[in-house]
């Protein structure tokens, strides 16, 4: 290529990029534009006592910028104003499918067309979903669909069948993740078990569909995973502490140390504040999990029982009860503790596909679900990132003693 052809290439690059972001741009805001005027125009017919309609166009959210393959794209999302309730008096809500409120940037055709289907994307819908997107979808017919499905069920039920024989967990995680994206009622939650491995990768060892608090659920999915070669024991599990996965653990690997959720336990405590407490004592509950020493995380837990214990007495029982279990990564390196003191892993993997309080109408199939949430983890699993302190987990795997984090001497 000469030097002119050189320059012109280059001066045209811009050109043609503005021009695609431009249409995706266009394409975007038609979508959720027709999304919104077909939503409100579906519930014309809920009316309040006076007659006027309960489900409205409410103006525009704050311009959002979406990072796709051509740049940045701005949208100007409509805002409805739903003003029924459901049958248990909470609100209903609108929440657009194409663009939902988390979503920041467009991902990959393989998180894209499981993502759109936990959100509840016909097989018909997906061309046009994906184009709004900044995504050529043309070649995504129904069929193409349904196949890529069946494929990705096969390759779950391969993951859920395969060999654990020569992995050895140092640490776990475990959680239930209630879904409410076109799932049943009868089951809503999936068993997720992630684990680091001796050279601190983090994997996940399972995911199947169960019940979070019944330890016949976590007992058989850790009972299996031992069955297909999974033998040490691990040398901490996290994770809250309504899960019915701790009587399973102790049955399987009873010397398994147990370390409570600080995320999880914040709520919960939190959740037996007053309303105008709540700043100062999630302040307080902080100075806990992030003192250097376990002697100082003693001291502060101490302090918020002293501050609260005769207005907020439950409060105060909802933390002390799980004292030891709230305390025990002080015994781990300290370079492992913040991975060691939430279960976060799970959490932040999950965010984009888990909605706790409202569903979307329209139950898909649980094997598809389940598939297509393996899929989506599987993908997140490639960005995980390696455990800090790595070098000290054959010291852990061997039973040296750490105190407040630090190895003790011999």
């Amino acid at each position: 290529m000469d030097s002119n052809l050189l320059q012109m290439h280059l001066a045209t690059v811009p050109v043609i990029d503005d021009i695609l972001r431009d249409g995706a741009r266009r394409a975007l805001q038609a979508a959720v534009e027709r999304e919104v005027d077909d939503y409100v125009e579906r519930n014309r017919q809920h009316l309040d006592s006076a007659g006027h309609r309960l489900v409205v166009r409410n103006g525009h959210h704050p311009v959002r910028k979406i990072q796709s393959g051509n740049g940045p794209i701005e949208v100007h999302q409509p805002r409805v104003n739903d003003k029924r309730v459901d049958e248990q008096g909470q609100r209903i809500r609108f929440t657009s499918k194409i663009l939902p409120p988390y979503l920041r940037k467009t991902k990959a055709i393989e998180e894209l067309v499981p993502w759109l289907y936990l959100k509840g994307i016909s097989s018909s819908d997906f061309p046009e979903a994906l184009a709004c997107l900044g995504h050529d979808g043309s070649g995504l017919s129904p069929t193409t669909i349904v196949r890529m499905k069946e494929l990705w069920q096969g390759e779950y039920e391969n993951f859920c069948r395969r060999e654990l024989s020569g992995k050895r967990y140092v640490y776990l995680w475990a959680d239930g993740i209630y879904f409410n994206i076109r799932l049943t009622d009868d089951r809503p939650c999936v068993l997720v078990l992630m684990g680091a491995t001796e050279d601190g990768t983090k994997e996940l060892i399972a995911m199947i569909d169960g019940q979070r608090e019944s330890e016949q659920s976590w007992l058989e999915l850790l009972l299996d995973a031992k069955a297909r070669g999974l033998k040490g024991s691990p040398m901490l599990a996290t994770g809250d502490g309504a899960l019915g996965f701790w009587k399973a653990l102790k049955q399987v690997y009873p010397s398994t140390r147990t370390q409570r959720c600080w995320v999880h336990k914040t709520v919960n405590v939190l959740d037996k504040l007053a309303r105008g407490q709540q700043v100062s004592g999630k302040k307080m509950l902080h100075e806990i999990w992030m003192a250097a020493t376990k002697e100082e995380a003693v001291k502060a837990l101490g302090k918020f029982a002293a501050t609260y214990q005769a207005k907020f007495p439950k409060a105060v029982e909802c933390l002390l009860k799980d004292q030891e279990e709230l305390l025990a990564f002080y015994d781990f390196p300290a370079e492992h503790w913040q991975h060691l003191r939430t279960s976060n892993p799970i959490e932040s993997t999950f965010a984009t596909v888990r909605l706790r309080t409202y569903k979307t109408k329209g139950a898909g199939s649980r094997t598809a679900c389940m598939a297509m949430a393996f899929k989506l983890v599987e993908s997140a699993q490639n960005h995980w990132r390696k455990l800090n302190g790595s070098t000290l987990l054959p010291e852990v795997i061997a039973g040296v003693i750490f105190k407040d984090g630090t190895k003790l001497a011999a």
